[in-house]
């Protein structure tokens, strides 16, 4: 369903548009857009899937989306998020796949600018000087990962699946392996080839990923940690800090 959003953007120039969402949690078909979209949840959680794999966007990152992918937006809870659609056809050395990109607070300042532009127009000299600043200072350097890619490989993926719907099952590597009537090995070699990471990590990222929308909701510590599958609220916290740097209740 091409460009289905684009009804609720608002066009402030010929190559730049903002979407605006601030509501309950929703959950979008899948679509695309002639532009490269950058979308930043202001507040709250959003997912991004593609038939690469699912990245979550929390308040302080944004996801850069190449024109023309393929992909489904929602959120787990109320949410405000600002899109901006970006005609980049005259625009050289970004990237093609998606990103996760770390919003500073000048960034962040220059999305809600361009946003509120669109309801109150400023002239195309201002906007553009806005919109060169925007790009100048995205950095699209690797951040702290918030991606889970999804296995090509049809047995893999439904065994990811059935994790996923419930992360607090043990599955060590041996079981998943014997699932698919492969050698401990022969699994390994086969999922760090899928997704580029080890199975152990892969579940951590699940796990990890998924608490992010569940403390996006308000849910506790202690409800994520055994939702989740750790033994302990202070085994989850020291993932969490593992992982993005800080305990979860100073994260958002």
């Amino acid at each position: 369903m091409k460009g289905s959003f684009l009804q609720s953007g608002v066009n402030i120039t010929n190559e730049i548009a903002v979407i605006t969402h601030d509501g309950h949690r929703f959950s979008g078909p899948k679509h695309t857009h002639e532009q490269a979209q950058l979308l930043y949840a202001v507040s709250g959680v959003v997912s991004i899937t593609t038939d690469e794999g699912t990245w979550v966007v929390p308040p302080s990152r944004a996801v850069w989306l190449p024109p023309g992918l393929e992909h489904q937006t929602s959120s787990h809870a109320g949410v405000q998020f600002r899109s901006l659609l970006i005609d980049t056809s005259e625009m050289h050395g970004l990237p093609g796949e998606c990103v996760v990109v770390e919003i500073t607070p000048l960034v962040r300042e220059l999305i809600l600018k361009l946003a509120n532009l669109a309801e109150n127009p400023a002239s195309r000299d201002r906007i553009d000087a806005i919109v060169r600043l925007l790009l100048m200072e995205l950095s699209f350097q690797s951040v702290q990962p918030l991606k889970l890619p999804i296995p090509k490989h049809p047995e893999l993926a439904q065994i990811c699946e059935q994790f996923r719907n419930d992360l607090t099952q043990d599955l060590p590597i041996e079981a998943a392996a014997s699932l698919l009537h492969m050698s401990r090995a022969t699994f390994m070699r086969q999922f760090k080839r899928e997704t580029g990471m080890s199975f152990g990590h892969w579940r951590q990222q699940a796990r990890m990923l998924n608490a992010l929308t569940m403390l996006a909701e308000g849910r506790s510590i202690l409800d994520v940690a055994f939702e989740c599958g750790y033994n302990s609220p202070s085994a989850f916290s020291a993932m969490f800090r593992r992982s993005l740097g800080c305990s979860p209740s100073a994260y958002f």
